[in-house]
């Protein structure tokens, strides 16, 4: 099994702080799939700017599909985000 160094909640400063103040403000907690990035907030924020194109975005796509998508994707892939 894969280990990765994450850093809490309590030990954020800087940019992963404002990171996760947005997640907890967007979702009401910091999910896993964002703490794992949480070593290199530049990327962090960088997946979050993608994350937040893709999903809210202009697109011909509807939210709706987008997210059916996005479950179809991570099902397929035994992803449970």
């Amino acid at each position: 099994m894969a280990w990765i160094k994450t850093i809490a909640d309590d030990q954020a400063t800087g940019m992963l702080r404002r990171c996760y103040d947005e997640a907890i403000r967007r979702a009401g907690r910091v999910f896993g799939i964002l703490r794992v990035q949480s070593a290199n907030p530049p990327v962090l924020r960088a997946s979050m700017g993608l994350y937040g194109a893709i999903m809210h975005g202009d697109s011909p796509l509807s939210r709706a599909t987008r997210e059916m998508i996005a479950t179809v994707v991570s099902r397929t892939n035994g992803c449970y985000y």
